[in-house]
């Protein structure tokens, strides 16, 4: 009997695509022990035990059945009354609200709700990873725009104008940022709304990490500025701020007609994000505010010490004032950050992600993750300090 050559069933897109240059990383652990990591993006706290408990009071009750397409109407609610009091964004729960499963859905539903075979999708570098791909999965073309550490990786007007061209249509935005620790404020923002409205854009806004900022300014975000609400589609979730990774529950806000498209996909793809998990997520929204603002503030603290740890041993950092990762730079030591991460895993055993997996802006640089215990880091940064100083 012939057997199937997938490589010539296998979509071409597919087949070129590269695998996550994070999850290599993951696989080289296999085996190993005695491994600490900064790699991963995902709180060390476990889902607040208030929020497990109204769960476990559901789940008794049999909540297992699916939900509306849209998430269930209280859940839309509190989402859209938490982006009024927090952000100053107003939405309508019934018709500018879908809940998702996790930020990830959000995200492909948008690209593929907006882009056209050939459109160009703008996304600032570094950047999360998963951007690109879906772009290229969706029939777009990301395009790179370029931030630099000199300007604590902001996006600034004058590098997104220079990509711009006639198939421009939609500006992706990841602040504060995924591996960068950037953020962007009210005054940074207004010159990229301004070209934004110019070049009739549309921004979809990644804020996962809205609630992890760490200046004493509260997070700007992007639809909040004057004009920018319908046309930017924003997205979040609950897996960072709220250590619900596992739950996987996000949410998009924008636009009617465009979350009745994105909406349409949902439908046909996952139906509705889990029952359970909206009921976990609108738990967080009810009870959990005060669980979270404990967590966010030992991420600050684990922050600080951390930067500074990175600094005493020779690694240069800017200041990360968002997120939980810290994006030093390793150009100094010759080696390209793959060769470095490479190393440092196999010799000191912590785990770290090589910039360039971010973009080729983020050669020269790791990424590492704070979201880890201050006993943990403080061993990875004694690990590092060691194969400085005797392995290069």
């Amino acid at each position: 009997m012939n057997q199937p050559s997938f490589k010539e069933l296998l979509s071409p897109q597919v087949l070129a695509m590269p695998p996550s240059g994070i999850r290599k990383f993951f696989d080289y652990t296999s085996g190993m022990k005695d491994v600490i990591s900064l790699g991963v993006g995902e709180p060390d706290f476990v889902t607040p035990q208030i929020v497990r408990d109204a769960c476990n009071v559901a789940l008794e009750k049999g909540r297992t059945s699916y939900t509306s397409n849209s998430g269930i109407p209280e859940l839309r609610e509190a989402i859209a009354e938490y982006f009024h009091t927090q952000f100053e964004v107003a939405y309508e729960p019934s018709n500018e609200v879908l809940v998702t499963v996790g930020s990830s859905e959000a995200l492909d539903l948008a690209f593929r709700a907006l882009i056209t075979e050939g459109d160009e999708i703008l996304i600032p570098e570094p950047c999360y990873i998963s951007y690109s791909p879906i772009v290229y999965l969706s029939g777009g073309k990301p395009v790179a725009v370029e931030t630099c550490a000199h300007d604590q990786f902001k996006l600034t007007a004058e590098a997104l104008r220079e990509k711009l061209t006639s198939r421009s249509k939609v500006v992706v935005l990841c602040y504060p940022n995924n591996p960068t620790g950037a953020i962007m404020t009210y005054d940074d923002w207004l010159p990229i709304a301004k070209l934004v409205e110019e070049r009739n854009l549309i921004v979809i806004s990644d804020e996962i990490y809205a609630e992890l900022t760490y200046s004493g300014d509260k997070h700007v975000s992007f639809a909040s500025l004057p004009g920018m609400k319908d046309r930017t589609l924003l997205i979040s979730g609950f897996s960072k701020a709220f250590a619900m990774t596992g739950w996987r529950v996000g949410y998009a806000c924008g636009h009617r007609e465009l979350i009745s498209a994105m909406l349409k996909i949902h439908q046909y793809t996952v139906m509705c994000a889990p029952n359970i998990s909206q009921v976990a997520a609108l738990a967080s929204l009810q009870v959990g505010m005060e669980e979270k603002d404990l967590m966010i503030a030992s991420y600050n603290q684990r922050r600080r010490a951390f930067v500074h740890g990175l600094r005493q041993i020779g690694l240069p950092c800017h200041e990360p004032l968002g997120s939980f990762y810290a994006f030093p730079s390793i150009a100094h030591t010759g080696l390209s950050s793959e060769r470095f991460a490479q190393r440092l895993l196999q010799e000191a055993k912590v785990v770290t992600v090589p910039g360039l997996v971010f973009g080729s802006v983020g050669e020269g640089f790791i990424r590492c993750s704070y979201a880890s215990s201050q006993v943990q880091l403080d061993e990875a940064l004694d690990r590092i300090q060691d194969f400085l100083n005797h392995h290069l």
